[in-house]
């Protein structure tokens, strides 16, 4: 099987139990653009539809921000930011951790 099938086979087993929580770790990790959107339809549909909760690890904001109510972001073990997608990628620290401070995303724009 594709690499990305085999891993929604993977989700589909784990679902075999009947979890009421559903752990998953880095779940898009080498997967295409057009595998992650159907990873992410799979997420959400298990969420919604199955009503288990989802609990990831993962480093992919775009997938994070279409399959996830909360938001944890951690740098080296430490707590950054909690809150909706939206609030933790807007929040001064996960922006300067992630990008650099503020002095230095501003000093990347161009002048006109």
């Amino acid at each position: 099987l594709p690499y990305g099938v085999r891993k929604v086979v993977e989700l589909g087993r784990a679902l075999c139990t009947e979890p009421r929580l559903l752990l998953l770790d880095e779940p898009s990790s080498g997967l295409n653009v057009e595998e992650t959107d159907d990873m992410a339809f799979w997420i959400s549909d298990i969420k919604n539809e199955l009503g288990i909760t989802v609990l990831m690890v993962e480093h992919d904001m775009s997938l994070v921000s279409k399959v996830s109510d909360r938001v944890v972001a951690m740098n080296q073990g430490a707590v950054l930011a909690t809150g909706t997608p939206r609030e933790v990628q807007n929040d001064p620290g996960v922006i300067e951790a992630y990008l650099g401070s503020i002095d230095d995303v501003s000093s990347l724009r161009r002048k006109p």
